[in-house]
Protein backbone atom coordinates (compact mmCIF):
# COMPACT_ATOMS: atom_id res chain seq x y z
CA UNK A 1 0.00 0.00 0.00
CA UNK A 2 0.75 3.82 -1.22
CA UNK A 3 -0.48 4.78 2.26
CA UNK A 4 -0.51 3.38 5.43
CA UNK A 5 -3.83 2.89 7.21
CA UNK A 6 -5.84 5.52 9.11
CA UNK A 7 -5.50 3.04 12.71
CA UNK A 8 -1.80 2.88 11.58
CA UNK A 9 -1.73 6.86 11.34
CA UNK A 10 -3.69 7.67 14.61
CA UNK A 11 -1.40 5.07 16.64
CA UNK A 12 1.28 6.35 15.73
CA UNK A 13 0.63 10.03 15.73
CA UNK A 14 -0.79 9.13 20.02
CA UNK A 15 2.73 7.02 20.08
CA UNK A 16 5.17 10.23 19.28
CA UNK A 17 2.77 12.04 21.23
CA UNK A 18 3.28 9.61 24.42
CA UNK A 19 7.23 9.31 23.72
CA UNK A 20 7.42 13.39 24.08
CA UNK A 21 5.88 13.64 27.23
CA UNK A 22 7.75 10.29 28.66
CA UNK A 23 11.45 11.96 27.48
CA UNK A 24 10.38 15.56 28.81
CA UNK A 25 10.03 13.22 32.04
CA UNK A 26 13.29 11.78 31.92
CA UNK A 27 12.08 8.42 29.95
CA UNK A 28 15.10 7.13 28.50
CA UNK A 29 14.88 4.35 25.42
CA UNK A 30 16.51 1.10 26.22
CA UNK A 31 16.35 -1.96 24.56
CA UNK A 32 14.88 -6.15 25.87
CA UNK A 33 16.40 -8.50 24.58
CA UNK A 34 14.27 -11.85 23.80
CA UNK A 35 15.12 -15.40 22.70
CA UNK A 36 16.31 -15.84 19.18
CA UNK A 37 17.41 -18.67 16.77
CA UNK A 38 20.04 -19.45 13.80
CA UNK A 39 21.87 -21.64 11.81
CA UNK A 40 25.28 -21.89 10.94
CA UNK A 41 25.25 -19.20 8.36
CA UNK A 42 22.79 -16.75 10.53
CA UNK A 43 21.55 -15.78 13.55
CA UNK A 44 17.91 -13.65 13.93
CA UNK A 45 17.96 -11.44 16.82
CA UNK A 46 14.92 -10.43 18.74
CA UNK A 47 13.94 -7.82 21.09
CA UNK A 48 12.02 -4.43 21.73
CA UNK A 49 12.90 -1.15 22.48
CA UNK A 50 11.17 0.99 24.84
CA UNK A 51 10.93 3.61 27.41
CA UNK A 52 12.17 2.83 30.85
CA UNK A 53 11.27 5.38 33.67
CA UNK A 54 14.03 7.47 35.48
CA UNK A 55 14.83 4.94 38.34
CA UNK A 56 15.55 2.11 36.00
CA UNK A 57 13.00 -0.26 37.67
CA UNK A 58 11.30 -1.61 34.27
CA UNK A 59 10.86 -4.44 32.81
CA UNK A 60 14.63 -5.86 33.21
CA UNK A 61 14.14 -5.92 36.91
CA UNK A 62 10.93 -7.05 38.20
CA UNK A 63 10.50 -10.83 37.80
CA UNK A 64 7.20 -11.25 39.39
CA UNK A 65 5.02 -8.50 37.38
CA UNK A 66 1.83 -8.96 37.47
CA UNK A 67 0.24 -9.38 34.24
CA UNK A 68 -0.94 -5.73 33.57
CA UNK A 69 2.12 -4.33 34.04
CA UNK A 70 3.46 -6.66 31.17
CA UNK A 71 1.31 -4.00 29.12
CA UNK A 72 2.24 -1.00 30.46
CA UNK A 73 5.09 0.32 28.04
CA UNK A 74 5.72 2.93 25.46
CA UNK A 75 7.71 1.28 22.26
CA UNK A 76 10.00 3.26 20.86
CA UNK A 77 9.85 3.36 16.81
CA UNK A 78 12.75 4.18 14.68
CA UNK A 79 15.64 3.80 17.09
CA UNK A 80 19.27 3.23 16.63
CA UNK A 81 19.63 -0.06 17.85
CA UNK A 82 23.44 -1.39 17.80
CA UNK A 83 23.84 -5.54 18.50
CA UNK A 84 26.94 -6.92 18.95
CA UNK A 85 28.21 -10.82 18.22
CA UNK A 86 31.25 -11.95 18.52
CA UNK A 87 32.59 -8.50 18.52
CA UNK A 88 31.48 -7.60 15.21
CA UNK A 89 28.91 -5.05 15.83
CA UNK A 90 25.49 -4.50 13.40
CA UNK A 91 23.11 -2.20 12.96
CA UNK A 92 19.32 -2.05 12.61
CA UNK A 93 15.99 0.63 13.41
CA UNK A 94 13.06 -0.66 15.62
CA UNK A 95 10.10 -1.07 13.91
CA UNK A 96 7.18 1.51 14.22
CA UNK A 97 5.95 -1.05 17.17
CA UNK A 98 9.46 -0.66 18.59
CA UNK A 99 9.99 -4.45 17.58
CA UNK A 100 13.71 -5.36 16.75
CA UNK A 101 13.73 -8.65 14.01
CA UNK A 102 16.95 -8.45 12.38
CA UNK A 103 19.11 -11.54 10.20
CA UNK A 104 22.65 -11.21 10.58
CA UNK A 105 25.47 -13.19 9.52
CA UNK A 106 26.53 -16.32 11.80
CA UNK A 107 30.58 -15.35 12.45
CA UNK A 108 30.85 -18.92 13.39
CA UNK A 109 28.72 -19.29 16.55
CA UNK A 110 28.57 -23.26 17.04
CA UNK A 111 25.51 -25.01 18.10
CA UNK A 112 23.82 -24.24 21.36
CA UNK A 113 22.59 -20.98 22.75
CA UNK A 114 24.70 -18.00 23.02
CA UNK A 115 24.42 -14.28 23.95
CA UNK A 116 24.14 -11.05 21.96
CA UNK A 117 24.41 -8.06 22.96
CA UNK A 118 21.81 -5.53 21.80
CA UNK A 119 21.24 -1.84 22.94
CA UNK A 120 20.28 1.61 22.21
CA UNK A 121 22.87 4.06 20.93
CA UNK A 122 24.01 5.86 23.43
CA UNK A 123 22.19 3.87 26.00
CA UNK A 124 22.66 1.11 29.10
CA UNK A 125 23.24 -1.95 27.40
CA UNK A 126 20.71 -5.69 27.29
CA UNK A 127 21.52 -9.04 26.56
CA UNK A 128 19.42 -11.56 23.97
CA UNK A 129 20.12 -15.07 23.34
CA UNK A 130 20.14 -16.95 20.36
CA UNK A 131 19.61 -20.64 19.65
CA UNK A 132 21.90 -21.93 17.03
CA UNK A 133 20.25 -25.13 15.55
CA UNK A 134 23.39 -27.43 13.43
CA UNK A 135 22.69 -28.75 10.00
CA UNK A 136 22.71 -32.34 11.12
CA UNK A 137 19.43 -31.78 13.68
CA UNK A 138 16.07 -33.00 11.43
CA UNK A 139 13.65 -32.98 14.07
CA UNK A 140 12.15 -30.03 15.85
CA UNK A 141 8.50 -28.66 17.46
CA UNK A 142 6.33 -25.66 16.51
CA UNK A 143 3.94 -25.03 19.71
CA UNK A 144 1.03 -23.25 19.78
CA UNK A 145 0.72 -21.23 23.30
CA UNK A 146 -2.90 -20.23 24.81
CA UNK A 147 -4.81 -23.79 25.07
CA UNK A 148 -2.17 -25.64 24.30
CA UNK A 149 0.70 -24.93 26.85
CA UNK A 150 -1.37 -22.70 29.18
CA UNK A 151 -5.23 -22.76 30.04
CA UNK A 152 -6.94 -19.67 29.08
CA UNK A 153 -10.18 -20.06 28.34
CA UNK A 154 -9.34 -17.29 26.08
CA UNK A 155 -12.99 -16.38 25.04
CA UNK A 156 -14.43 -16.39 28.23
CA UNK A 157 -13.87 -12.13 28.72
CA UNK A 158 -13.88 -11.35 32.22
CA UNK A 159 -11.48 -14.40 32.98
CA UNK A 160 -9.21 -13.93 30.18
CA UNK A 161 -8.73 -10.46 31.14
CA UNK A 162 -8.20 -11.47 34.69
CA UNK A 163 -5.70 -14.18 33.53
CA UNK A 164 -3.59 -11.93 31.08
CA UNK A 165 -3.82 -8.15 33.13
CA UNK A 166 -3.99 -9.45 36.87
CA UNK A 167 -2.48 -12.75 37.61
CA UNK A 168 1.17 -13.30 37.81
CA UNK A 169 2.07 -16.07 35.05
CA UNK A 170 3.18 -18.61 37.86
CA UNK A 171 -0.25 -18.71 39.28
CA UNK A 172 -1.15 -19.86 36.02
CA UNK A 173 -2.19 -23.55 35.10
CA UNK A 174 -0.53 -25.64 32.29
CA UNK A 175 -2.74 -28.00 30.20
CA UNK A 176 -1.71 -31.16 32.38
CA UNK A 177 0.80 -33.85 30.15
CA UNK A 178 1.99 -31.37 27.97
CA UNK A 179 5.22 -30.69 29.50
CA UNK A 180 6.27 -34.34 29.73
CA UNK A 181 4.91 -34.83 26.69
CA UNK A 182 7.98 -32.28 24.90
CA UNK A 183 10.30 -33.84 27.45
CA UNK A 184 9.86 -37.20 26.14
CA UNK A 185 9.58 -36.29 22.21
CA UNK A 186 12.82 -34.57 23.03
CA UNK A 187 14.39 -37.38 24.69
CA UNK A 188 17.32 -38.56 22.71
CA UNK A 189 17.09 -35.78 20.43
CA UNK A 190 20.02 -33.26 21.11
CA UNK A 191 20.10 -29.81 19.73
CA UNK A 192 16.66 -29.97 18.64
CA UNK A 193 14.51 -26.55 18.73
CA UNK A 194 11.47 -25.99 20.50
CA UNK A 195 9.70 -23.15 18.53
CA UNK A 196 6.60 -21.47 20.55
CA UNK A 197 4.52 -19.55 17.76
CA UNK A 198 1.83 -17.77 19.20
CA UNK A 199 -0.61 -14.46 18.39
CA UNK A 200 0.13 -13.37 21.84
CA UNK A 201 1.51 -9.89 21.82
CA UNK A 202 5.11 -8.99 22.72
CA UNK A 203 4.45 -7.24 25.96
CA UNK A 204 3.88 -10.64 27.61
CA UNK A 205 7.27 -12.63 26.15
CA UNK A 206 9.31 -12.27 29.36
CA UNK A 207 6.00 -13.25 31.08
CA UNK A 208 5.88 -16.76 29.10
CA UNK A 209 9.15 -17.39 29.48
CA UNK A 210 9.20 -17.54 33.13
CA UNK A 211 6.01 -19.20 33.03
CA UNK A 212 7.21 -21.99 30.64
CA UNK A 213 10.49 -22.27 32.63
CA UNK A 214 8.67 -22.71 35.82
CA UNK A 215 6.50 -25.52 34.65
CA UNK A 216 9.41 -27.75 33.05
CA UNK A 217 8.61 -26.43 29.35
CA UNK A 218 11.80 -26.57 27.21
CA UNK A 219 13.29 -23.84 26.86
CA UNK A 220 12.52 -22.12 22.83
CA UNK A 221 12.54 -18.79 20.91
CA UNK A 222 8.64 -17.31 21.27
CA UNK A 223 7.39 -15.86 18.24
CA UNK A 224 4.49 -13.56 18.62
CA UNK A 225 3.08 -10.32 17.39
CA UNK A 226 1.80 -7.46 18.04
CA UNK A 227 -1.37 -6.03 19.32
CA UNK A 228 -3.00 -2.79 17.24
CA UNK A 229 -3.02 -1.46 13.99
CA UNK A 230 -1.30 -2.32 11.18
CA UNK A 231 -0.34 -0.77 7.80
CA UNK A 232 -3.24 -2.25 6.12
CA UNK A 233 -6.02 -2.67 8.80
CA UNK A 234 -7.11 -2.49 12.58
CA UNK A 235 -5.89 -5.39 13.62
CA UNK A 236 -3.34 -8.47 12.77
CA UNK A 237 -4.13 -11.45 11.47
CA UNK A 238 -3.48 -14.39 13.29
CA UNK A 239 -3.72 -17.50 10.85
CA UNK A 240 -1.25 -15.22 8.67
CA UNK A 241 1.11 -14.70 11.58
CA UNK A 242 1.27 -18.42 12.32
CA UNK A 243 1.83 -19.38 8.86
CA UNK A 244 4.21 -16.77 7.78
CA UNK A 245 6.56 -18.44 11.41
CA UNK A 246 6.03 -21.89 9.75
CA UNK A 247 7.42 -20.74 6.52
CA UNK A 248 10.27 -19.24 8.11
CA UNK A 249 11.41 -21.46 9.91
CA UNK A 250 10.68 -24.37 6.59
CA UNK A 251 13.24 -22.22 4.91
CA UNK A 252 15.77 -21.37 7.70
CA UNK A 253 15.95 -25.15 8.46
CA UNK A 254 15.51 -27.06 5.49
CA UNK A 255 16.66 -30.25 7.23
CA UNK A 256 14.29 -30.23 10.20
CA UNK A 257 10.74 -32.06 9.97
CA UNK A 258 8.59 -30.27 12.51
CA UNK A 259 6.14 -31.75 15.23
CA UNK A 260 3.03 -29.42 15.02
CA UNK A 261 1.49 -28.72 17.94
CA UNK A 262 -1.97 -26.77 18.62
CA UNK A 263 -5.52 -26.94 19.96
CA UNK A 264 -8.80 -27.14 17.84
CA UNK A 265 -9.99 -24.13 20.19
CA UNK A 266 -8.96 -21.41 17.59
CA UNK A 267 -7.66 -22.29 13.81
CA UNK A 268 -4.69 -24.10 14.51
CA UNK A 269 -5.99 -27.46 12.56
CA UNK A 270 -6.49 -25.58 9.83
CA UNK A 271 -3.24 -23.78 10.06
CA UNK A 272 -1.36 -26.94 10.34
CA UNK A 273 -3.04 -28.72 7.31
CA UNK A 274 -2.51 -25.58 5.12
CA UNK A 275 1.05 -25.49 5.85
CA UNK A 276 1.41 -29.85 5.39
CA UNK A 277 -0.31 -29.67 2.25
CA UNK A 278 2.09 -26.87 0.87
CA UNK A 279 5.72 -28.61 2.57
CA UNK A 280 4.45 -32.20 3.54
CA UNK A 281 8.41 -32.78 4.17
CA UNK A 282 8.64 -30.25 6.55
CA UNK A 283 5.93 -31.65 8.64
CA UNK A 284 6.83 -35.16 10.83
CA UNK A 285 3.35 -34.76 12.62
CA UNK A 286 0.41 -32.92 14.03
CA UNK A 287 -1.14 -32.89 17.43
CA UNK A 288 -4.16 -31.08 18.23
CA UNK A 289 -5.02 -31.09 21.62
CA UNK A 290 -8.89 -31.04 21.75
CA UNK A 291 -11.17 -28.70 23.62
CA UNK A 292 -13.91 -29.95 25.74
CA UNK A 293 -17.63 -29.33 24.00
CA UNK A 294 -18.21 -27.14 27.45
CA UNK A 295 -14.67 -25.35 25.64
CA UNK A 296 -15.49 -25.38 22.14
CA UNK A 297 -18.89 -23.57 23.08
CA UNK A 298 -17.27 -20.97 24.76
CA UNK A 299 -14.79 -20.45 21.93
CA UNK A 300 -17.24 -20.69 19.22
CA UNK A 301 -20.99 -20.52 20.34
CA UNK A 302 -21.49 -24.07 19.03
CA UNK A 303 -19.15 -26.97 19.27
CA UNK A 304 -16.74 -27.14 16.37
CA UNK A 305 -16.91 -29.62 13.43
CA UNK A 306 -13.50 -31.75 13.83
CA UNK A 307 -12.09 -32.70 10.50
CA UNK A 308 -10.27 -35.45 9.67
CA UNK A 309 -6.62 -33.52 8.79
CA UNK A 310 -4.79 -37.25 8.48
CA UNK A 311 -6.65 -37.25 4.82
CA UNK A 312 -6.79 -33.94 4.45
CA UNK A 313 -3.02 -33.69 4.38
CA UNK A 314 -1.63 -36.40 4.20
CA UNK A 315 0.50 -36.70 7.44
CA UNK A 316 0.26 -38.30 10.65
CA UNK A 317 -2.44 -36.11 12.89
CA UNK A 318 -3.35 -37.24 16.74
CA UNK A 319 -5.81 -35.76 18.72
CA UNK A 320 -6.62 -35.77 22.66
CA UNK A 321 -7.55 -34.01 25.68
CA UNK A 322 -3.98 -33.33 27.22
CA UNK A 323 -0.71 -34.31 26.83
CA UNK A 324 -0.75 -38.16 28.16
CA UNK A 325 -3.32 -38.66 25.74
CA UNK A 326 -1.51 -37.24 22.93
CA UNK A 327 1.64 -38.81 23.63
CA UNK A 328 0.20 -42.31 23.72
CA UNK A 329 -0.29 -42.25 20.14
CA UNK A 330 2.11 -39.17 18.99
CA UNK A 331 5.09 -40.82 20.45
CA UNK A 332 4.44 -43.74 18.09
CA UNK A 333 4.64 -42.18 14.59
CA UNK A 334 7.27 -39.82 15.15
Amino acid sequence: MSRPHVAALVEDRWNQALGGVLERAGWRPRAVGYDGYGGTDFLRVLGRVVRDRPSGRGERGNNARRGWRNFVTAEVAGADVRVTVAGRVFHTTSDRAGTVDVRLPNPGLPPGWHTVGICVAGEEPATADVLVVGDDVDFGIVSDIDDTVITTWLPRLLLATYNTFVLAEEARTPVEGMADLYAALLEGRPGAPTVYVSTGPWNAARALSRFLAHHDFPRGPLLLTDWGPTNTGWFRSGPEHKLACLRALAEDFPTVRWVLVGDDGQRDPVIYSEFARERPERVRAIAIRELSMGQQVLAHGTPVEKLDGSTAHGRPEVRGPDGEALAAELLGVV
